[in-house]
């Protein structure tokens, strides 16, 4: 499958420490802007298929609303149970003022 650069948002759209959710070939992704760095994982918490992006974002990492499960922004990592396998992550760019994320 060929790799292609998806507008998402634009820079300035999502406040610092704001997230914004979108659509993607009906996959639902969370983007998160902390700390000047936009972050895109799959809106889907691995343990129970919760939805993450009105969970609590503490620095780096994401809580799921539902069981507390928390992963890492920058790398997917699922930090404490009950989820035990990380979310899915996406590379992202900032291209003409426009934030990008990498889908196939």
């Amino acid at each position: 499958m060929t790799k292609r650069w998806v507008t998402v948002a634009t820079v300035g759209e999502i406040p610092a420490g704001g997230v914004k959710v979108v659509r993607l070939d009906d996959q639902p992704l969370a983007v998160f802007h902390v700390d000047g760095v936009h972050h895109v994982i799959d809106d889907m918490c691995t343990h129970d298929g919760g939805e993450l992006a009105s969970g609590t974002v503490n620095g780096h990492e994401i809580e799921c609303p539902r069981h507390g499960a928390r992963f890492d922004l920058a790398t997917g990592a699922a930090l404490c149970m009950p989820a035990t396998a990380p979310v899915a992550r996406y590379p992202v760019r900032i291209e003409s003022g426009q934030v990008q994320v990498e889908w196939s």
